[in-house]
């Protein structure tokens, strides 16, 4: 990210708003900031257009206004990106970002600027803080969806809404961060996480449905905040983070193990070649994965040499796998219960030799 140019007035506040296809609601969104700057508060509009063609250009022209300013986008877009672009456009030293779409009251923006002046790193309008709501018709599905992302970022932060778009910053704040790379649409949890905010202040707010245009929520942009989680957690927590991966990546490779396990009994497989052919399975299963997520950032080496790494660095995990399984096997009258303490058993073998051998860091790309 480039370097931000000096501040030039603390006393006075840019809004920034990332747009794509909002025509329908700019101008009212302008007459309420309109009203603030009336009521004395020094704003200025920035609008990031991302190339929306619909109109929204021609609109702004229009209206003539020296505080509102639309920038069209048309590359690198998103909305995560957008505002980044805007803060770094900006001149002014406290920002506020906020939707297009009227969710937000822009009244609550002097509240929002009052916590930062208070000390609040980033202060966030937030639906589920205590006086804080939501529109009466946004149904249970949306709460729910909300509420699980939430719980998904508390390793982060434990705000009550991390998922607002509608928070306010200093620039200072935001320069102090690193390692920017955000994708999707929670650009506050990539704020709170990289500029390493300790105090973020919630500003309870009333949350409406958009009256005009679409959401832009889709299942693609789901998966990009799950994305988005999984970088943070490697930013924050580094090998506990990849560890964590691992046990997941595991936990999976432990149900591919059972299943596979279990259908080879029932095709009346010997016992002991039965438990060879689910661990290798599994391996390659566990190799995928890993490759792919807890260890992504060793994926440029090629493949097979990678994977004949990968199985000579886990052996010893695999052999005690095996030992531990058929030892057990015996004494157990349920097989798979002898299967689980044998990939548990195998696990923190795997883990260090993955970790310290195949996908080692000193592959990382500076």
């Amino acid at each position: 990210m480039s370097k931000f140019p000096p501040p030039v007035d603390t006393s006075s506040v840019s809004v920034i708003v990332p747009t794509y296809r909002e025509v329908d609601n700019l101008r009212p969104l302008v007459e309420r900031l309109r009203v603030l700057r009336e009521a004395g508060l020094d704003l200025e509009l920035l609008i990031m257009d991302d190339d929306s063609r619909d109109g929204s250009v021609e609109l702004i022209a229009s209206l003539d206004l020296s505080w509102v300013t639309l920038v069209t986008r048309p590359t690198d877009r998103g909305l995560s990106q957008s505002v980044m672009d805007g803060l770094n456009r900006s001149r002014r030293e406290l920002a506020v970002v906020m939707d297009a779409d009227l969710s937000h009251p822009p009244e609550k923006i002097p509240e929002l600027l009052t916590a930062l002046r208070n000390g609040a790193d980033v202060a966030v309008g937030s639906r589920f803080t205590e006086g804080g709501s939501t529109a009466d018709d946004w149904g249970p599905f949306r709460w729910l969806n909300s509420r699980v992302a939430t719980l998904l970022a508390l390793p982060l932060t434990t705000i009550s809404d991390p998922m607002s778009g509608f928070f306010a910053v200093r620039r200072s704040t935001v320069q102090a961060g690193r390692e920017f790379d955000p994708i999707g649409y929670k650009i506050l949890l990539e704020i709170i996480v990289k500029c390493r905010c300790n105090y973020v202040f919630e500003v309870p707010i009333h949350f409406e449905n958009r009256r005009f245009g679409h959401s832009k929520l889709s299942l693609a942009e789901q998966f990009r905040y799950f994305r988005h989680l999984r970088r943070l957690y490697m930013f924050r927590y580094g090998t506990w983070s990849h560890l964590a991966q691992f046990l997941v990546v595991g936990a999976s490779g432990l149900g591919i193990n059972l299943l596979v396990l279990t259908l080879l009994l029932q095709f009346a497989v010997m016992e002991r070649p039965a438990v060879a052919i689910a661990i290798l399975v599994s391996m390659v299963w566990n190799f995928a994965l890993n490759r792919r997520f807890s260890f992504s950032y060793a994926r440029d080496r090629s493949i097979v040499r990678q994977f004949l790494g990968f199985v000579a660095a886990c052996s010893l995990g695999a052999a005690v796998n095996y030992v531990t399984t058929t030892a057990l096997w015996p004494m157990l009258q349920l097989k798979q219960v002898a299967a689980v303490a044998g990939v548990l058993a195998g696990t923190c073998f795997n883990f260090a030799a993955s970790r310290f051998v195949v996908f080692r860091t000193k592959h990382v790309k500076q």
